[in-house]
Parts: structure tokens; sequence; C-alpha cells
């Protein structure tokens, strides 16, 4: 296992930091977006990439600009989906021949999803959600789905039951909407974070160890 520092030029004028952590031999390569709050050496960040490597699945984390600044404010769309497909470009370029997948925790992943439904990302074969944003907490809605019709290729949906930015009573119905394209896993118990309470006797290394052996069993199906 090696964990590479790596720098991606998004534009001449905007450059982000990223970690490309691989296996000797890896079956596939995950492009992993961070949430909103918190980077790519975020802590949960950190253990999917090294619950990833351990099964064979590469994973390239990346930094979007306001989060390479500094700031709280998330970027606006257009760059946020530049960084995508320059993140995206960079992976098949470090990993040639490598079977590649895109996607992220929550903002990371909607941002590459929109990217995806505006123009395919190139040579990417699945999308792959670590909770997927579909509200904002206590305001239930399916307007953030809209985009998604929009993408052709295979959807893995990961998600805690007790998700508050994505109520299964929408969250079901936009899945069975995207047919095929969508397949919605879901974890009983697990928040936004996966986090479960102690009440049901698991830790959340558990749940996440769950989660990466249903996110590498759907890559080795989509392959």
């Amino acid at each position: 296992m090696s964990t590479k520092p790596v720098t991606i030029t998004v534009r001449d004028d905007v450059k982000v930091s990223g970690l490309l952590q691989s296996p000797p031999h890896p079956r596939a390569v995950y492009v992993l977006a961070h949430g909103a709050g918190a980077g790519m050496a975020h802590s949960f960040m950190t253990a999917v990439a090294s619950g990833l490597v351990q099964r064979e699945i590469a994973t390239l984390r990346y930094q979007f600009p306001y989060m390479e600044r500094g700031s709280k404010r998330p970027d606006a769309p257009a760059i946020a989906h530049a960084t995508v497909r320059a993140a995206v470009a960079f992976a098949v370029e470090l990993l040639p021949k490598i079977p590649v997948f895109a996607g992220g925790k929550s903002f990371g992943g909607r941002m590459t999803s929109q990217a995806q439904a505006a123009t395919p990302l190139p040579d990417v074969r699945g999308l792959i959600f670590l909770g997927f944003p579909l509200h904002p907490a206590g305001k239930p809605s399916q307007d953030r789905a809209k985009h998604l019709f929009d993408v052709t290729i295979p959807m893995l949906f990961l998600q805690g039951t007790n998700d508050k930015l994505a109520e299964l009573d929408q969250l079901n119905p936009v899945c069975k909407a995207l047919g095929r394209r969508a397949t919605l896993n879901l974890f009983h118990d697990a928040d936004h974070s996966f986090h479960v309470p102690a009440r049901t006797g698991r830790k959340d290394a558990q749940v996440l160890d769950e989660v990466m052996d249903q996110l590498t069993a759907w890559i080795e199906q989509t392959i």
C-alpha cells in the first residue's frame, strides 16, 4: 500500500491537493470527493480510503478549492464540477487501464453527479454516493434528484436509515424511478455520517466495514 500526495490542476489559476492511496495491483479506482464541512483528510475519508485499499480498491481523494483556501463556503457549481473533472482525468492518467468510479461523501457525491449529468465524465463506469444529500435536514424534497435522471451510468446509493438529509419516503421513490441505473443499499440506524447509537450494540467501525464490503461488491459486479 502507498499513499502519495499529488497536485491536481483545475485550471491555470486553480490547483488543489490530492491523496492517491493504492494497493500494488488495484482492481479499480474510486475518485472520492469530500463533504461540505470537512476536507479529504477527515477521519471518515481516511477510514474509507484505508478500508478500500485493503479490498484492493485504490482511491484518489482531493480538495475542492474552497476547502484548499480554508473557506467554509462551498464553491459555485461550475468550479466544483471543473474540480471533479480534473480529479477524474488525473486518476485516469495515474492509473491507466484501471476501471474508474467516482462520487463521494454528501456534497462531494452530489457535485460529482451534477458534473456527470451535465457532460459524462470520461472513463467513469459508475457513481458511488456515501450518503447522498437529497434535501436539507427537516425539509424533505426530491428537487436535488432531478439531475440524476440525466445520468446514464450505474449509481450506488449507500445510505443510513436515519439520514436526515435523505428521508426514505423521499429517497425510495427516486431510486425506484431511476430503475436499473440505481442500487440503494441501506444501513439500519445509521445517520448521514454512518454513525449508529450505542443502544444498537454496534460500533461505527462495524457499519463502515459493511459499507466498504457492499461498495466493493457493487464495483465487482459493475466492472
